[in-house]
């Protein structure tokens, strides 16, 4: 069915657009944004067959849903752990509470993940799945050893709980190859990304496509940028590593960006997640080679992992987008908080309150977000032909006053609370009436079946829950 939005104060975060206007959307059969503008909608503005649901915002703000181009779906469940410890600690505990956790644990788990992402705002998601290895860095050889191996549907499980949650998504899935024996490990790949076929079956729309978890960063050799390489070649598919995320053995991280250089992985379909302590070398090839930033504001200081130089990467027209990264390490995925502890800390940093402006990080949680993960010709703006993700957010209740400018009135001062509707191709999916999934399992029963999953898995390991 076709919607008629009206009445509604639009903030497109369309370059081709005004940056907001009072105005209508119009949302076709197939869950597309069909026409929008300012004023009162004009006769068949719908371009629809069938006569619209005729909604009136009465003055609601009407904005794109959140792109979270860097997200660990899976891990609602352990928020609140390591809470005064880095990256590389805090990892370890996951991987320890996670060991024991099984296929149907992980598909619970990541479904819960994906509502709590639509409730929060974000309507399209890279995801990083947990492999199916779980693994603990070791210190002294700086890579990845494994604690548990399991079965390729510990990660098919995830993709399906992702989808089954209504949340569009870019499914990542890390290689492996220096826990398995490479054919093995390919193998278990190309299982995972053979698997968004059976999403395309059910929900196609949902499926962004697949992508490689890029892990040189943890690796001992060259052996798996080339291999990461040759794997997004056979897939047509994006990667995204994260690099230089912590000031831990900062050195050999930064060692490790040749191997990826080398191999010929830089470029538009690549994008490094966190980015927090690069070289001006390592720079400079992001910018010659047009390889994207995923930036992680909330996560890097709840780790205490730094502050990246984002102002610097847009000075020189790289391609940046937002992610609010684990739940268990922001600890929510609220991305109004991640937009503005972003912007505060830029502001800071440089102790100049003009070097963000507001539009600048609404842009990078939407249309940059999309951009650096590459589904920006479906996702990220209210734009004609793309998916009608949308979100209602009404400034007036609770009431923030006055509103001098409706962009900062948004970034600034709108929280969650002033969210009244996500909404996914047309279809309302959180808030006042949202749809039932399809297989009727309401949010209250996901939410309990993954935190008993959760449960028993840290269980395992010896780990309890206090309360």
């Amino acid at each position: 069915m076709s919607t008629l939005y009206t009445d509604a104060v639009i903030i497109p975060v369309d370059p081709a657009l005004p940056r907001w206007f009072t105005g209508w959307l119009a949302v076709d059969d197939a869950g597309r944004i069909s026409g929008l503008g300012e004023g009162t909608p004009p006769t068949g503005s719908t371009a629809s067959g069938s006569e619209p649901e005729v909604v009136d915002l009465h003055g609601a703000f009407l904005t794109p849903g959140f792109v979270s181009a860097h997200s660990h779906i899976y891990t609602g469940g352990m928020r609140g752990i390591a809470h005064s410890e880095p990256l590389y600690t805090w990892v370890t505990q996951n991987s320890a509470m996670l060991a024991e956790a099984d296929p149907e644990i992980m598909y619970w788990l990541s479904r819960a993940g994906g509502l709590d992402h639509l409730a929060a705002g974000i309507t399209s998601v890279y995801n990083f799945t947990q492999s199916r290895v779980v693994c603990r860095f070791d210190y002294a050889s700086s890579t990845l050893k494994a604690v548990k191996v399991h079965e390729p549907d510990f990660v098919t499980r995830q993709i399906d709980g992702v989808a089954d949650a209504g949340i569009r998504s870019v499914t990542s899935v890390r290689v492996d190859d220096e826990q398995l024996p490479e054919q093995d490990a390919v193998a278990g790949f190309d299982a995972a990304m053979s698997h968004l076929a059976t999403i395309d079956a059910k929900s196609p729309a949902l499926n962004l496509g697949g992508s490689v978890y890029g892990a040189v960063q943890w690796a001992s050799g060259r052996r798996t940028a080339e291999l990461e390489k040759e794997l997004m070649e056979k897939w047509h598919i994006t990667n995204q590593a994260h690099f230089v995320e912590t000031a831990e053995q900062i050195d050999i991280q930064q060692a490790k960006f040749d191997w990826y250089d080398g191999a010929g992985v830089l470029g538009t379909d690549f994008a490094f997640g966190h980015f927090v302590h690069p070289t001006e070398k390592m720079v400079d090839r992001v910018v010659e080679s047009g390889t994207s930033v995923v930036w992680q504001a909330m996560s890097n200081g709840r780790l205490g992992s730094g502050i990246a130089d984002i102002t610097g990467l847009l000075a020189k027209d790289v391609t940046v987008g937002m992610g609010v990264d684990d739940q268990s390490c922001t600890d929510g995925s609220d991305p109004f908080e991640n937009m503005r502890h972003g912007l505060f800390t830029q502001r800071a940093v440089h102790s100049d309150a003009a070097v963000l402006a507001v539009d600048d990080v609404l842009r990078l949680h939407t249309l940059g977000s999309a951009s650096s993960v590459g589904v920006a010709d479906r996702v990220g703006s209210l734009t004609v032909g793309k998916y009608a993700d949308l979100l209602v957010v009404d400034p007036r209740d609770p009431a923030t006053g006055p509103v001098w400018d409706p962009v900062a009135t948004y970034v600034l001062a709108c929280r969650q609370r002033h969210l009244k509707k996500v909404i996914v191709g047309g279809q309302v999916v959180w808030g006042a009436g949202a749809v039932t999934a399809a297989d009727g399992v309401p949010a209250e029963e996901v939410n309990r079946l993954a935190d008993e999953g959760m449960v028993r898995s840290a269980a395992a390991s010896g780990f309890t829950p206090a309360l």
